[in-house]
């Protein structure tokens, strides 16, 4: 019946389906998970490597059972999700003669968390499904399935999370929902709206398939499947994480307090006090350095910090954008029926007080807040499909002669529905006498959002706004020998049309392209993927 895995910045939950009862169950990984009894339980998304050449490494709980997060220590890593796929600045750890990657760590993660998953639970090599961020792009997911593919995994299916949580949290009563979904390193908004599947057409089963399987429940059973269909996103690479990091800085800058992996757990866990109560205090000494720290924070100096660092702006922005593409269908905030919270980072005050300026007290859900994406994405083997649009346009590079630079020209927008019932066309010319071929580089494009680059300051990871107004841009093929889309024979001359361009997203996201010579008269390409994930 499919197991689930919600791989989060800060902790990962993984979740089957209790044939017994017919619900979700949240499982627990002996030596990985918690052992604080927390409901449900987590794992904690740490690593340490102890050899890297041989990828000898301890990861969840058993990290900080020996107390190696609290040290300075290259061979530690946490927020390492953030990382992968993502532009790094800055020095990557050498650790036994190899350098280590954000990918690697995440890698070596996941193999033991799946590894340690079969041991008692054995379908978790016949059907696996992850949950993913709404803004993550191709690299990401290509990523992710490529280490499933190690991993022997017969069926991997990937959902975004904000639509996991909707289906998690059971509302099927409820047409339109908002998933406010916040965790360790993202902010993810999504609007979707449930519905019986009654007079639409059955789509292809259980959302984004990236390997096939044994067919599905509602394929074996012949019902008629209900559908969740997302209407807006908007995402922000902004989390729990770096409201730890914030605070780490304020100790630093009124106490002198050093930005250590100590202070940040530390900091952490004032954080997830002041969701409980108006004050917190952590206390640490260590009887053999005779390091000794007391930090004291309230909750108005708490919010004060989250106001300095335009906490609330970054928020509002992402309801402004998911609002907005709402009101373009014809829906309003009364028409949302109700708003789900979830991820650790929604269990702060100010944030629920925060979605109270938008939505009524009695619209709020906020119960699940770990466990709704993990038994939400378990809803895909039991009967619910999805549809759904592309978050990001697809473009070619160009060169800008006004600006003197690259930019971008969006073929295939945002908000398109797949697959693709009539291909994008574009028609290119040569550009130099004698041109023996065309190189087109194409591009997944994320909102006009402020970009985010990854970077170290000492030993932890950060992420940072580096620029307002700009369109970020994850090229797909700007490789060599990916960049050649046609050879000309005979060779091209500036002055006319030469090649036509057909690009289509087809219904598991495939990217393709078609690529006739206009000269010629034949088929160069036909119908070619330009990302396939596998």
């Amino acid at each position: 019946m499919g197991i689930a895995i919600d791989f989060g910045t800060s902790n990962t939950v993984i979740a089957r389906w209790n044939r017994a009862t017919q619900q979700p169950e949240t499982l627990t990984l002996p030596g990985i998970s918690y052992k604080s009894g927390q409901n449900p339980p987590l794992i904690p998304s740490l690593v340490y490597v102890e050899d890297a050449a041989r990828g000898e490494v301890l990861v969840g709980q058993a990290v900080r059972d020996r107390a190696l997060d609290l040290a300075s220590d290259l061979r530690f890593f946490r927020n390492f999700k953030r990382g992968i796929g993502a532009s790094v600045q800055g020095f990557l750890p050498e650790l036994d003669g190899r350098i280590i990657s954000f990918e690697q760590v995440g890698q070596w993660f996941l193999f033991q968390v799946i590894q340690q998953l079969k041991t008692i639970e054995p379908e978790a090599g016949q059907s696996l499904i992850f949950t993913v961020p709404v803004d993550s792009f191709e690299t990401y997911r290509l990523w992710l399935g490529r280490v499933c593919e190690s991993l022997q995994v017969e069926q991997v299916r990937m959902l975004d999370e904000p639509t996991a949580a909707a289906l998690g949290y059971g509302l099927t009563d409820r047409k339109t929902l908002l998933v406010i979904d916040f965790g360790g390193g993202t902010l993810d908004l999504s609007l979707v709206q449930l519905d019986t599947g009654a007079g639409g057409a059955q789509t292809k089963p259980l959302g984004f398939i990236l390997k096939w399987g044994p067919k599905s429940f509602a394929e074996q059973s012949g019902q008629k499947p209900k559908i969740a269909r997302v209407l807006a996103k908007a995402g922000q690479n902004l989390g729990g994480s770096d409201i730890d990091n914030w605070l780490v800085d304020y100790f630093a800058s009124t106490q002198g307090v050093a930005a250590t992996p100590l202070t940040t757990r530390l900091a952490e866990r004032l954080k997830i006090q002041l969701s409980l109560q108006p004050q917190a205090q952590e206390v640490y000494f260590n009887d053999e350095t005779f390091e000794s720290y007391e930090l004291q924070l309230n909750r108005s100096q708490f919010e004060e910090i989250l106001k300095q660092h335009a906490f609330f702006e970054r928020l509002d922005d992402c309801m402004t954008q998911v609002l907005q593409q709402a009101r373009r269908q014809g829906l309003m905030v009364e028409d949302i029926d109700a708003v789900l919270l979830v991820g650790g980072t929604v269990q702060i005050p100010a944030v629920q007080t925060w979605v109270q300026q938008y939505f009524d007290l009695e619209k709020v859900r906020c119960e699940k807040p770990f466990a709704a994406i993990a038994h939400g994405a378990l809803q895909l083997s039991q009967g619910i499909e999805l549809k759904d649009f592309l978050y990001h346009s697809y473009g070619i590079r160009y060169w800008d002669r006004r600006n003197q630079c690259h930019n971008w020209h969006p073929l295939i927008r945002a908000g398109q529905a797949y697959p693709m019932s009539d291909p994008v066309e574009l028609v290119l010319g040569a550009s130099l006498d004698n041109q023996p071929s065309i190189e087109l580089i194409i591009g997944e494009m994320g909102a006009d959002v402020d970009q985010t680059e990854v970077y170290f300051d000492g030993d932890r990871l950060v992420t940072r706004r580096i620029g307002a107004g700009q369109t970020q841009v994850q090229p797909l093929n700007d490789r060599e020998g990916a960049r050649n889309i046609a050879k000309l024979d005979p060779p091209g001359h500036p002055g006319s049309d030469r090649i036509k361009v057909l690009f289509r997203v087809d219904d598991q996201r495939f990217l393709r392209i078609t690529v006739e010579d206009l000269l010629a008269l034949r088929t160069l390409l036909d119908d070619q993927p330009v990302v396939q994930l596998r």
